[in-house]
C-alpha cells in the first residue's frame, strides 16, 4: 500500500510538474511571438513611414523640375523674342544704311556726270574754234 501511495504521489508530482513546465513554455513562446509581431509591425510601419515620405519628397523634386522647366521656356522664349526683334532692327537699320548709301553713290554719280558734260560743252568751242 506504501510503494502505491508513493508511486501515485511521484506521479502526480511529475504530472505537475510537467503541466507547470508546459504552461510556462507556452507563455515563454506566446510572449515571444507578440514581441516578434510587435516588432514586425512596428518595422512595417516604418518603412512604409519612409516610402510615404520618399514619395513625397519625389513629388516635390518633381514639382520643382516641372517648375524649372517652365521657367526655362519662359526664359527662352523671351531671349529668342529679344535676339528677333533686335535682328529685325538691325536689318531694317542695315537696309535703310544700304538705301541711303545707294542714293549718296547715285547722287554723286549724277554729280560727276554733270560737271563731265558742263566741261565739255564749256570748253568744246574752243577746241573746235
Amino acid at each position: 500500500v506504501v510503494v502505491v501511495v508513493v508511486v501515485v504521489v511521484v506521479v502526480v508530482v511529475v504530472e505537475v510538474v510537467v503541466l507547470v513546465v508546459v504552461v510556462v513554455v507556452t507563455v515563454v513562446v506566446l510572449v515571444l511571438v507578440v514581441v516578434v509581431e510587435v516588432i514586425v509591425v512596428v518595422l512595417v510601419l516604418v518603412v512604409v513611414v519612409v516610402v510615404e515620405v520618399v514619395v513625397v519628397v519625389v513629388d516635390v523634386l518633381v514639382v520643382v523640375v516641372e517648375v524649372l522647366v517652365i521657367v526655362e521656356v519662359v526664359v527662352t522664349v523671351v531671349v529668342v523674342t529679344v535676339v528677333v526683334e533686335v535682328v529685325v532692327v538691325d536689318v531694317e537699320v542695315m537696309v535703310v544704311l544700304v538705301v541711303v548709301e545707294v542714293l549718296v553713290l547715285v547722287v554723286v554719280v549724277v554729280v560727276v556726270v554733270n560737271s563731265q558734260e558742263l566741261a565739255f560743252n564749256c570748253c568744246a568751242p574752243l577746241s573746235s574754234g
